[in-house]
Order: structure tokens, then C-alpha cells, then sequence
């Protein structure tokens, strides 16, 4: 029998102590990093074409080792990063001090962040709602912090395994979107919580991953009314 359900922090810091476990090796994956200039370029024109060309004061949520950040960076915009994991910004601030980039990476709680309302023009984040215990509370602060005209821009996936990820197995059934969703249904999530003018389209090809997705792969995003 499954044990008791645990309170949002309890399984936030397990979500933590699995990915600092994990930040040391994340980018040793075609499907985290980049590692071509093949697959840089490509991921630039995805990131582009959904945040245009003015520059734009963007939080990247749940930052990682920095990939999406750094590349937003690269395309002009003034780039904040958070993430919950001090193994991943240890990371990523290790890659910004080697691309000598001026981007903040801080400690912060996807669910509850330090920042002020519209301080935002944009928030991406790139597969992170599935590792979040409540995330309609997540919708609700990323629209907090985004300007109205603003956008948020997620990629994110959908898989079915057979089973939950080593480290997962305790929490798993805690995270409401657990394996992601179907862009369709996602969609329907954004927009439920006031996200305007959604849209999505996959993001399957080879370059952008090293080799084929083994499941679903898109880009999805809203704007702020």
C-alpha cells in the first residue's frame, strides 16, 4: 500500500535532492545540452521564433544547468535564471562564467518566486511543470510576474514508461502531472488558468535532440491578458 501523501515541501525537496544528485552529469545527454553547433542553431531558431527579435527581460523557471538561459542570452534578451537545485546553478553558473554572459542564476521555488508583479516581459521553462507538486499555484506566478502583453513559454513532452524514474518513486504520485501531457490537454491547463491565444507546435526533429524523441516533444505558450 502506498504511504501517506506528503506535503508540497516534503516532495519539493526530494524533486532537489535528485537533481542535485544528478547535476554533474545532466549535460552529458544529447537531449539536456548541446552538443553540436548543429543542434545550437536549431534550438535558437525554435527560441527565437517564440520570443521575436526585441529584447526581452525573461525568467527562465527551473533553469537548469542554464541551456535554455544561455541561449536566450545568446538571442539579446536580459536573462534571469532560477532553479530550486543549487547542483544545476552551480552549473550553469560555471557555463556563463565560460561564455562570459551577464545573466543571474539565483536559488528560487517555481511555485513561489521572489520577484515583483510585471517584472517580467517573458517566463519560459523548458520540461519542469511535471516535477511540480501544484501547478496551477506555478501558472498563477508566472502570470504574476509577467507584464500583461507578456508570454510564457514552456516546452515540455509526454511519455508513458513503464515505470517511475530512479529517484521517483516515492513522489511521483504527488506530481499531478507526472509522464507530462498531450500539448492538447496542456493547452486546455493554460488557458483554464488565463493564458490567452495558446498555441503549440511539436518539436520532433533529430537535430534538436541528437537523435528521434522516443516521446512526444513541443513547444507551448500563452500570453498574459
Amino acid at each position: 500500500m502506498r504511504e501517506p501523501e506528503q506535503s508540497p515541501e516534503e516532495v519539493k525537496k526530494s524533486v532537489q535532492a535528485y537533481w542535485d544528485d544528478r547535476a554533474e552529469t545532466y549535460d552529458d545527454d544529447s537531449h539536456h545540452a548541446l552538443h553540436s553547433e548543429e543542434q545550437r542553431a536549431a534550438w535558437l531558431s525554435v527560441l527565437r521564433s517564440w520570443t521575436g527579435e526585441s529584447t526581452q527581460r525573461i525568467l527562465d523557471v527551473g533553469c537548469g544547468t542554464g541551456v535554455i538561459s544561455l541561449l536566450l542570452a545568446e538571442l539579446g534578451h536580459e536573462v534571469t535564471g532560477v532553479d530550486y537545485s543549487a547542483g544545476m546553478l552551480e552549473q550553469a553558473r560555471e557555463k556563463r562564467r565560460e561564455r562570459d554572459r551577464s545573466i543571474e542564476f539565483r536559488m528560487g521555488d517555481a511555485e513561489s518566486l521572489n520577484a515583483s508583479d510585471d517584472a517580467y516581459d517573458s517566463v519560459t521553462a523548458r520540461h519542469l511543470i511535471w516535477t511540480l507538486p501544484t501547478p496551477p499555484q506555478a501558472i498563477r506566478e508566472w502570470r504574476r510576474v509577467v507584464r500583461p502583453g507578456g508570454r510564457i513559454v514552456l516546452i515540455e513532452g509526454h511519455w508513458d514508461f513503464s515505470g517511475p524514474f530512479d529517484g521517483y518513486e516515492q513522489i511521483h504520485e504527488d506530481l499531478p502531472l507526472y509522464d507530462g501531457r498531450p500539448p492538447e490537454e496542456l493547452a486546455e491547463l493554460l488557458r483554464e488558468h488565463g493564458l490567452e491565444n495558446v498555441t503549440h507546435e511539436p518539436l520532433m526533429e533529430r537535430t534538436l535532440w541528437g537523435e528521434v524523441p522516443e516521446y512526444e516533444q513541443y513547444i507551448i505558450g500563452g500570453d498574459v491578458p
